[in-house]
């Protein structure tokens, strides 16, 4: 007799409109819990949530970029990060990214915690955690949130971003420069 196996994380049949009753810790500006309430209120609302992106890099120094599906309820059908998604009540951030990167992408690596970003208007009044990865493996995405995704050189996305900049979630924008100009002073620092 086989012995069915749980996993964590989101049901792969669960719908959007479960994922609006997800719930969420509402933090204040310097990103501290101070309530809970469904994901869907919150947004509604405007308040204060947190949230973790993935940049995932393979071996030749390429970062994994994922299409949004134009099913999913935020920036449907625009490129952002590997992975991303809210930190459910009472998760960490390191935990809510590895789901995260479980989810979408069928992929668990080692993540290193490399920017925490307090609620503004450039991350869409949420606190944003940002972590690094790095896998030789292929990404698997999921077709319930990913309409399709790949490796691009650090050139082929800078180069995006001139030119077509509307392509691209305006978070993963805005982390996107966080990031080049958090690597650039700590290469500064070490020197």
């Amino acid at each position: 007799m086989h012995e069915k196996i749980k996993k964590r994380g989101r049901k792969p049949k669960e719908t959007p409109e479960g994922r609006k009753r997800e719930i969420l810790e509402i933090v204040d500006k310097n990103c501290e819990p101070v309530s809970i309430l469904n994901r869907e209120s919150i947004h509604k609302k405007g308040l204060f949530h947190k949230i973790v992106h993935v940049f995932l890099f393979n071996e030749k120094g390429e970062i994994y970029l994922q299409k949004k599906s134009p099913l999913v309820d935020e920036n449907p059908g625009l490129w952002t990060s590997s992975a991303s998604g809210h930190v459910l009540a009472g998760e960490g951030a390191l935990i809510s990214a590895q789901r995260e990167l479980r989810e979408e992408l069928s992929l668990k690596v080692k993540l290193k915690k490399v920017l925490k970003l307090p609620p503004s208007e450039e991350t869409n009044m949420q606190c944003i955690s940002l972590f690094v990865g790095y896998t030789k493996k292929i990404p698997k995405p999921n077709p319930l949130e990913i309409e399709e995704g790949g490796f691009f050189t650090i050139e082929k996305v800078e180069n995006l971003l001139q030119t077509n900049p509307e392509i691209f979630s305006p978070t993963f924008r805005f982390l996107w420069k966080k990031y080049w100009e958090n690597v650039s002073q700590k290469s500064q620092s070490e020197k």
